[in-house]
């Protein structure tokens, strides 16, 4: 029987009249010698607490088990959903999010026979499958309402984890203000709690350490490195030392110290690739591909070696914004190689997977594509996706990705002598998004130009 269709009864009393109605039975037919027919219908009023001995008698003549009169979950269906929680989680590790998120939908669709815990464990999964598939403002809903959850205990696993996705999604869609105030708040919790520094832990720091580089908060990255570094160490595992280095190395680069950044994320990649975790050592490929184009002494070949293998890996396990920049940087690879009609298939595919939402990734393959295009000869086509580019660009908060792709658009405008107006424009806007004011008397005279 599933006792789960339509409404589904909350109390006892509730549960186990429904059941009776529903088997064309009167409450003297669950009535006997030691059970009277007025003690039945104090229990259906919800008025007395039957004993186990007198809820077995009951749910024999229901045919129903005592489990699910006492809480609502019948064995077997508690059964079946463990083992449908287990295999979405299996489909997350494997990457096929979208069947793990039918799963985590279809566990969540019959609550009723899920006690606390399992539905914490299907709405992580829920949120994890979400952010993977790129569907951040569905994903960080979920994430919010489980940090309220009064029986999440702060400090434990499932809530680093859940502070670590909330932190991760804010970054990703373009919010680094809230992204750094979670991860800030998360990080000083656990201090408080005098906890001992566990995967997790470093993995926050981690998170945050990127949303600090992404503002252009290059100072607090950097000595949270040093901290999460020496923490990394004395916890000795290759992923969590791998997940700290990798984001020295980014911090390294936006410093100017390139050295130093391609050493570290060639120490974090081989650290990943002693573990088992393939999207990381995919990312760190990514990374280290990217940083061996943007060198004083590019590297494109060996850079589309590691990009192409991490375009292998993330396919099966990344996300679409992960696969969108990888395409980027292999974008740029091919750009650097002269093969120009291959960068473009690159970018293209890059602005494919990441949709209608807005990235900033986004704004960075139609200013690829405007470049390359630039090259080709193409000015029309070029300053099409230049246009769109600066458009885009002007909805997002200021932040160092901002910076970076206003200064590139920019040096377009300038390089291929289009329009000096529209550089000086990019470069404004680069500085305004950098955190630099224009001087008090300069606007006077902008303003008295324009009288």
């Amino acid at each position: 029987m599933n006792h789960t269709e339509a409404h589904t009864p909350t109390g006892l009393g509730e549960r186990m009249r429904t059941l009776r109605t529903r088997s064309g039975l009167k409450q003297q037919d669950l009535a006997s010698q030691d059970i009277s027919i007025s003690y039945i219908s104090l229990i259906e009023s919800g008025k007395r607490t039957p004993s186990d001995a007198v809820l077995s008698a009951i749910a024999d003549k229901l045919g129903c088990s005592v489990e699910y009169l006492r809480t609502g979950r019948d064995g077997h269906e508690l059964g079946e959903t463990h083992l449908k929680l287990a295999f979405g989680e299996m489909a997350l590790r494997n990457g096929a999010n979208g069947e793990a998120l039918q799963t985590f939908s279809e566990v969540l669709a019959h609550r009723s026979v899920l006690d606390a815990s399992m539905t914490r464990r299907a709405l992580v999964g829920q949120a994890t499958a979400l952010e993977k598939l790129g569907r951040l403002e569905a994903a960080i809903p979920i994430l919010e309402d489980l940090t309220h959850d009064p029986a999440l205990a702060a400090g434990s696993d499932e809530w680093c984890r859940i502070a670590v996705a909330l932190c991760r999604c804010y970054r990703n869609s373009g919010d680094i203000t809230v992204s750094i105030e979670i991860g800030e708040q998360a990080l000083a919790k656990l201090d408080s709690l005098g906890l001992d520094v566990t995967m997790d832990h470093i993995q926050l720091g981690s998170t945050l350490m990127e949303s600090y580089h992404m503002r252009g908060d290059l100072t607090r990255a950097y000595l949270l490195g040093e901290r999460l570094l020496q923490a990394a160490e004395a916890e000795g595992s290759y992923a969590a030392r791998g997940a700290v280095y990798w984001n020295a190395g980014l911090v390294a680069n936006s410093r100017g110290k390139l050295n130093e950044a391609l050493a570290l994320v060639e120490r974090a990649l081989a650290m990943m690739a002693e573990g088992d975790n393939q999207r990381h050592v995919g990312m760190l490929k990514m990374n280290f591909g990217y940083l061996l184009l943007q060198s004083d002494l590019p590297d494109p070949d060996r850079a589309k070696e590691l990009l192409e293998s991490a375009q292998q890996s993330l396919a099966e396990v990344g996300n679409a914004g992960e696969l969108a920049s990888c395409e980027i940087s292999l974008a740029d690879a091919e750009k650097a190689l002269g093969h120009w009609d291959e960068a473009v298939a690159h970018a293209e595919r890059a602005l494919g997977l990441l949709g209608t939402e807005p990235r900033i990734q986004s704004v960075a393959a139609r200013v690829t594509l405007a470049e390359i295009h630039f090259l080709k000869q193409e000015p029309e086509r070029a300053l099409q996706y230049l246009k769109a580019a600066t458009r885009q660009l002007q909805h997002f908060p200021p932040s160092q990705e901002c910076t970076l792709n206003w200064r590139y658009i920019g040096d377009l405008w300038q390089r291929h002598g289009e329009d000096v107006k529209e550089a000086l424009k990019a470069y404004d806007m680069a500085l305004s998004s950098a955190g630099v004011a224009r001087t008090p008397h300069l606007q006077v005279s902008l303003a008295d130009d324009r009288r």
